[in-house]
């Protein structure tokens, strides 16, 4: 199922847009007391009436301004307030925010960002509470459930949302995940156009899936996964 995208997916073509640096937190969770519960990711919906990615579940996240500092540390302190703002959970300061990836908008898109994606665990019993305007749902997923979801139609997912769940999913727990990731430096992924005409698709080297050119054509591409930077 297609989903309705926002006016400032639109495609531009003129000279590509400067990224925004932007910043998301993929909240993990064990699924039970038991530390070897599966691991559980938390997502969120954005409004209908979003001009970016409207009814699209999301990882909490934004761009990154002027008060969350300058340099590397910037994007920390960004990913923690647009979890706080977006899903009215608070990480402890010493809470550990491990790299995940990095994703840039593709160069075609009007409103472009540059975000990075950490893994982080979330506190004990703080269940996620949302405004009911930028944010209308909040729910943890096994990732291969929300994968299956998005396939059936039941949800809307970015690719990047979708390619990011299915790395997670290949971890059976949370602590599994935050492990393999613990020192990680991502490269930055975007999106670029290949082949002509009917044909054309856009695709990250190294990544299989990827999205036809009809997209920004007949409405944009998806963006970066994140909800307020994607």
């Amino acid at each position: 199922m297609e989903r309705r995208r926002g006016s400032a997916e639109a495609r531009h073509d003129g000279a590509p847009a400067t990224p925004r640096p932007a910043a998301s937190i993929v909240l993990l969770r064990r699924g039970g007391k038991h530390s070897q519960r599966a691991l559980e990711v938390l997502l969120l919906k954005r409004s209908e009436a979003a001009a970016f990615m409207p009814g699209v579940w999301v990882f909490a996240g934004g761009s990154v301004d002027s008060a969350d500092g300058d340099g590397p540390d910037a994007y920390r302190a960004c990913a923690r307030r647009e979890l706080r703002e977006e899903a009215g959970i608070e990480l402890p300061e010493d809470e550990e925010l491990v790299p995940f990836t990095r994703w840039i908008t593709p160069e075609p898109v009007k409103r472009r960002f540059d975000a990075w994606f950490f893994l982080a665990l979330a506190p004990a019993h703080t269940p996620p509470t949302v405004d009911g305007s930028e944010i209308t749902e909040a729910r943890w997923f096994e990732p291969a459930a929300a994968l299956a979801a998005g396939q059936a139609g039941e949800m809307g997912l970015a690719f990047p949302t979708r390619t990011q769940l299915s790395w997670l999913a290949e971890h059976p727990t949370s602590d599994a995940a935050l492990a393999a990731y613990r020192g990680n430096s991502p490269e930055p992924l975007m999106p670029v156009l290949q082949g002509e005409g009917e044909d054309a698709r856009f695709v990250v080297p190294g990544i299989a899936e990827s999205e036809p050119l009809r997209q920004l054509r007949d409405g944009p591409l998806r963006g970066t996964g994140t909800s307020g930077a994607a």
